[in-house]
């Protein structure tokens, strides 16, 4: 039975309108110091049922005259009043800074740093840090956000790691950020909403179970006996390990087999990088497969990581980009990237 798709709520859909208004409006910067004009405070629920409490007892003293009352009521309402001073001078004057975040695959959790200063002679209690509209939830807790509290000291200051996961490849904006705190009596909610400047780039998600890698392409004036790519993913051409090879270059699935029969004479084996030379392995997005283009991308990143892990030279071809071959930290990191922007 095919699913049915209803409209929202109205409610819902005037406050998605104003709220997405409302983040319009505020300036885009990796550093805030929050003043009187962006900390805002409301009652919280309990903070309304007190309110309700004090209105009955005062009622009752009033009727019944009693001095106890009243003592009781204004004692109440007057603390009250001072933690909502304490509760908004909480966030009043507190500096916040954001470090950009390194490159997440699409689909994993990513985290960055948020530095909270404090100026004051005095700790700020309970302080708390979310992404202001999680979208890595599904509809029934679109609202449950996910919060890292701190304390920060006086004169001092606290690192807190927010957490969010990007769905879609590319370079985005880092979500729109609240912090609040209901320190000391917890009757009034006091937060701020911070739209950080930074950018995060999103590699696509590699494919699970991606197939062996594409066999290599000759080089020009290479010979037709040339290694080629077998099922395994990894090139022919296989040699007795020699003192002194990187361990990257070990055929590990070979290695168990022969230090099984050390007593025979078995050695380890590892790829002979001379014969390899002849051939030239390129990740071809045109031979991805016949996928979409979020898919063949997938791939491609599964097949750099894998060419990547084995210390392989490659290249990669995309639609109007081309990346010759290469190895290494930096290139794996370049063709991710092109992955990302394509």
């Amino acid at each position: 039975m095919a699913s049915v798709a209803f409209p929202p709520k109205p409610s819902s859909f005037i406050r998605g309108r104003f709220q997405q208004w409302f983040e319009n409006r505020l300036p885009l910067s990796d550093h805030i110091t929050l003043t009187q004009r962006t900390v805002y405070i409301l009652p919280t629920r309990p903070g309304l049922m007190l309110g309700v409490t004090l209105l009955v007892l005062l009622v009752a003293s009033i009727n019944y005259q009693l001095n106890l009352g009243y003592l009781l009521t204004f004692l109440l309402a007057g603390s009250a009043l001072v933690g909502m001073h304490v509760s908004h001078a909480t966030l009043r004057g507190l500096a916040m800074n954001l470090a950009t975040p390194l490159a997440r695959y699409a689909g994993t959790t990513a985290t960055f740093d948020v530095t909270l200063t404090n100026t004051r002679r005095t700790t700020r209690y309970g302080i708390g840090l979310s992404v202001l509209n999680p979208q890595d939830m599904d509809a029934q807790k679109s609202r449950e956000r996910h919060w890292a509290w701190t304390d920060v000291p006086a004169q001092g200051a606290s690192v807190v790691q927010v957490a969010f996961t990007p769905k879609r490849r590319g370079l985005h904006r880092l979500p729109t950020l609240t912090a609040e705190t209901r320190f000391p009596l917890g009757t009034f909610r006091v937060w701020t909403v911070w739209r950080p400047a930074a950018q995060m780039l999103v590699y696509p998600a590699p494919e699970p179970t991606p197939p062996p890698l594409p066999p290599g392409e000759p080089r020009s004036g290479g010979t037709a006996t040339a290694a080629r790519a077998q099922n395994t993913g990894e090139f022919d051409g296989v040699r007795a390990y020699r003192r002194g090879d990187p361990m990257k270059l070990v055929v590990w699935k070979k290695a168990v087999n022969a230090l099984a029969s050390a007593e025979t004479g078995g050695t380890l084996v590892v790829r002979d990088t001379q014969q390899v030379q002849s051939h030239e392995l390129w990740l071809d997005f045109m031979q991805a497969g016949a996928l979409d283009t979020e898919q063949k991308l997938s791939r491609l990143c599964a097949w750099i990581l894998q060419a990547d892990k084995l210390g392989l030279d490659y290249g990669l071809r995309l639609p109007g980009l081309e990346i010759k071959p290469a190895s290494g930290a930096a290139h794996k990191r370049q063709c991710l990237e092109a992955l990302a922007l394509c």
